[in-house]
């Protein structure tokens, strides 16, 4: 099912990495998405069937709905862990022991740059963190310190915040591209320098350069145990990093399995885009409506042979392939769609219908639909 050949064989990994999700939180902040309770319900439940290991079900204290949504994840039963968002404010920290969510991440600023706009100094910065992360251990939460913008932070400061994090009670720590501005390369030598803290680490990364997934392949070959990300790549800007992308990259490349089912993922993704009203790029690895859909004739010769055509099978993540037809149709695509709906024609009716589809499809500047290839035949 999957037809890489054995150019990445040398690069396979041995390690154990899990995917944690942050749709309801960091994927609904993307412009304009706003999703209910019981919408996020249904979306986790979705999540968890999948593989997801982790699901962060949100920030309570955002507005009452995103405290209902919490709560009804919290108590939905999962199978995936049920994870909580906090900043290193008390406040934030009661809500979740209120609602009975047992692990949590809790935030706090890193980069000088983000501290001067939030007016803070790195003291009193690393008192906030001492001060939520114990209140939430004491109260019997596990927590994860995650450390905003820390890919722009000094680094002797980052490294003191995490320590301190640990010192207080933390038992994982998150490593946070929050402006999706690390390479792979800086990512990989980031997340390295801390695996020596003894504790699991996470990576957090965003795609304003589109190097999400490459930066997350990066973390994880450096020891990131958890790779956070969300449903088609839901997020501020450019997005966060896509988990689905993630995976089949891992799964398909490295020979690594997070537990995702690639076969789920296409579905949970026509429902998210569903409830957000947000369309994908048809070309979208994984998810694109295109992947699997065979316009050009040449391609339409090799389609009784995907794996010349194709990197992994269409049952790999749950998508049928197809021959449709347009300018670029050629006389195998003509065979083939007759095929399809069971119509028998000469060769030299195929050639004809051949310069029809092709005259039609140039004039209409997109597809022939199926509709409109059965009145060429009449």
């Amino acid at each position: 099912m999957i037809w890489t050949g054995d150019i990445n064989r040398p690069y396979a990994l041995d390690a154990e990495v899990g995917l944690y999700d942050t749709t309801l939180r960091d994927g609904e902040q993307t412009v304009g998405v706003v999703l209910e309770p019981e919408q996020k319900l249904e979306i986790a439940r979705g999540l968890s069937a999948a593989g997801i290991g982790r699901i962060e079900a949100g920030f309570p204290r955002v507005s009452p709905e995103d405290y209902e949504g919490v709560r009804l994840i919290a108590a939905a039963g999962l199978e995936a862990e049920v994870w909580g968002f906090s900043r290193a404010v008390r406040g934030d920290v009661e809500a979740l022991v209120e609602l009975g969510v047992r692990a949590t991440v809790i935030e706090s600023p890193l980069s000088d740059l983000k501290l001067q706009a939030y007016g803070m100094d790195r003291e009193e910065i690393l008192k906030r963190v001492r001060d939520a992360v114990s209140y939430a251990v004491e109260n019997g939460i596990t927590v994860c310190y995650f450390g905003v913008d820390g890919t722009r932070a000094d680094r002797d400061f980052l490294r003191r915040a995490y320590e301190t994090g640990l010192d207080a009670g933390a038992t994982e720590i998150a490593v946070v591209d929050t402006l999706g501005i690390a390479s792979p390369d800086a990512a990989y030598e980031l997340v390295g320098s801390l695996t020596d803290l003894g504790v699991p680490v996470h990576w957090h990364g965003h795609n304003d350069f589109g190097l999400a997934t490459a930066a997350a392949v990066a973390a994880v070959r450096a020891g990131a145990r958890w790779i956070h990300g969300t449903v088609n790549g839901m997020g501020e800007r450019a997005g966060n990093a896509s988990l689905g992308e993630i995976a089949l990259a891992l799964q398909a490349l490295y020979g690594l399995d997070t537990g995702l089912k690639l076969d789920r993922v296409r579905t949970l993704s026509r429902r998210i885009q569903e409830l957000t009203g947000l369309e994908l790029d048809p070309w979208k690895p994984l998810l694109g409506e295109n992947l699997f859909r065979r316009e050009s004739g040449a391609v339409a010769s090799q389609f009784h042979d995907p794996p010349s055509i194709e990197p992994y099978s269409a049952d790999l993540v749950g998508a049928e392939r197809s021959i449709v037809l347009g300018k670029k149709s050629g006389i195998d695509s003509i065979r083939l769609k007759l095929e399809e709906l069971g119509i028998e024609a000469s060769q030299e009716r195929q050639r004809e219908l051949l310069a029809a589809v092709k005259r039609l499809g140039a004039e209409k500047r997109g597809l022939v639909t199926d509709e409109e290839f059965r009145a060429l035949l009449r």
